[in-house]
């Protein structure tokens, strides 16, 4: 599964050139010009790495990353700004930021800081459990008890997106998005063939409810606390 990126940065010429960067790097990148935008996106969507200027408009990156560690969501977060002074970039690690950039930047440097971000965050997700399931990570396989529940790739990235977001209905849109990205056509059916395909497979260890339909939204597994989905 690709690694999903949010940058909210409302210079448009700043925005534009680390949005081609990325993308160019084969990252999947969402864009928000202003905090509400960003704390929008960051509620709904799983990111893997927020890239975060402090001086935005509304609610600024300051208060954007403090609003995000008060609801326990772990994503690394790079935080950009003009200001270099100490002062500067303690109130911004402070604030819960994993790494700190000033502005300008190479280009080289960033995506570097980026990748040590990210090796970080997959290192500290070696395992995911949910229920009798436990989830390799750095493997990408499936086990119920001793047995491996064989997954094609596309049914393991779907699975893994629930579960980190256990107790949440998630669309088929935000499905579509997160596993095969947006330029997929969302009028299709594949995300329903695929969680059909899932229920069989998992269903022959757990419950065949395991991942329950929501009429008319989407679906979602149920929230248990024995859990580890840690971000």
């Amino acid at each position: 599964m690709y690694m999903r990126i949010l940058l909210v940065e409302d210079e448009e010429g700043v925005a534009n050139f680390i949005k081609k960067g990325l993308v160019e790097e084969h990252y999947a990148v969402d864009l928000a010009v202003d905090g509400e935008e960003g704390r929008a996106l960051v509620l709904a969507n799983q990111y893997d790495l927020i890239i975060l200027d402090i001086m935005i408009p509304g609610m600024n990156g300051i208060e954007l990353c403090k609003e995000i560690r008060q609801k326990k969501i772990q994503t690394p977060v790079l935080m950009l700004t003009a200001k270099d002074s100490v002062k500067d970039k303690v109130a911004g690690l402070d604030s819960g930021a994993d790494d700190y950039l000033t502005k300008p930047f190479s280009f080289e440097e960033f995506i570097a800081r980026i990748r040590a971000l990210l090796r970080r965050r997959q290192d500290a997700l070696v395992e995911l459990r949910h229920k009798d399931l436990r989830i390799d990570v750095l493997s990408h396989r499936v086990f119920a008890g001793e047995n491996e529940v064989v997954l094609r790739p596309k049914e393991y990235a779907i699975f893994v997106y629930l579960v980190r977001n256990q107790g949440r209905v998630l669309s088929r849109t935000q499905i579509i998005e997160n596993v095969w990205g947006y330029d997929f056509n969302p009028n299709t059916n594949i995300v329903d063939v695929h969680i059909k395909s899932l229920r069989e497979k998992i269903g022959e260890f757990v419950s065949p409810d395991f991942i329950r339909s929501v009429r008319g939204t989407g679906y979602m597994v149920e929230t248990t606390p024995e859990s580890d989905t840690s971000d």
